[in-house]
């Protein structure tokens, strides 16, 4: 009953509808790239998607629909945001991170995937498939995406990349969040933020602490094939670092994690971190 009055109390203040006041089953869809996929970025690598719903109770069904090597741009030229939108209902919940594949100058690019550099409405032409493609940024491609499911009624959750090793080879810890977690933030901030759906999870800095506390050696292990791809230890690592992420946070998909946060808490993976004091969402 307590799940039924939260859903109920969120959707009419986020979403103007009491669609969720029945506590039927909703989906919590996945986008991204190897990081999260299924099978990450093979060679015995694993995405942290895959250890997302031992943490949900009934009541949420995680679809990932990652795939490995694309970006913000491939997922949207492909139409994989397209295909999560055709089947997606009100009170659905999607994740978006991205970051790993998206750098670069698009004329540069021999696969196709690097965005356009900005974080507004700059554009790059160049030519893909014997036609022109207009590249746009990283910030358009993710805020078209959200505002389409925010349309549908689903609530969105952006998200930081993922963590390369944060270990030197020396074995010092050096962790640095990358553009692209700021640029996440930027996009959920600009688009309303909780009052219109829409969030934000440090899933980066979650996860580099982690890493931390777990050493060198565990990283360096873990980080298998190469320092983006995670061993299936770490991708499950991973998994919850982002239920902390989402704990410490304010998205009221929390209430549908099956711990509490002092449960997650500890030596493993840290404890909330001051970004969810701080940032507007």
């Amino acid at each position: 009953m307590q799940y039924c009055t939260m859903r109920l109390f969120t959707t009419i203040a986020f979403l103007g509808t009491a669609l969720a006041a029945s506590c039927r089953n909703h989906t919590l869809w996945l986008c991204g790239d190897s990081t999260m996929a299924p099978g990450g970025g093979h060679n015995g690598t694993e995405g942290w998607g895959q250890y997302l719903h031992y943490s949900f109770d009934s009541h949420i069904r995680v679809n990932n629909s990652a795939y490995a090597g694309r970006s913000a741009r491939t997922f949207t030229r492909e139409g994989r945001f397209d295909r999560i939108y055709e089947q997606a209902t009100a009170g659905d919940w999607v994740v978006i991170q991205f970051g790993h594949n998206d750098a670069g100058i698009p004329a540069n690019d021999t696969k196709y995937r690097t965005d356009c550099p900005g974080m507004g409405s700059e554009t790059c032409p160049v030519t893909y498939n014997n036609q022109t493609e207009i590249v746009q940024t990283y910030v358009t491609y993710l805020r078209n995406a959200t505002s389409h499911f925010l349309s549908l009624g689903a609530r969105v959750i952006l998200t930081s990349p993922t963590p390369t090793n944060p270990f030197t080879s020396s074995g010092v810890f050096s962790w640095k969040p990358t553009i692209y977690a700021y640029y996440s933030w930027y996009i959920a901030s600009s688009l309303g933020g909780p009052a219109k759906g829409v969030y934000y999870v440090d899933h980066s800095d979650y996860a580099a602490q982690a890493v931390r506390l777990l050493g060198a050696e565990s990283a360096n292990k873990n980080y298998p094939m190469d320092n983006t791809h995670l061993s299936p230890h770490y991708a499950d690592l991973f998994a919850q670092a982002f239920v902390l992420g989402l704990k410490c946070g304010t998205a009221p998909l929390q209430g549908a994690v099956v711990n509490a946060t002092a449960r997650i808490e500890g030596d493993v993976l840290g404890t909330c971190l001051r970004v969810n004091e701080t940032l507007p969402v």
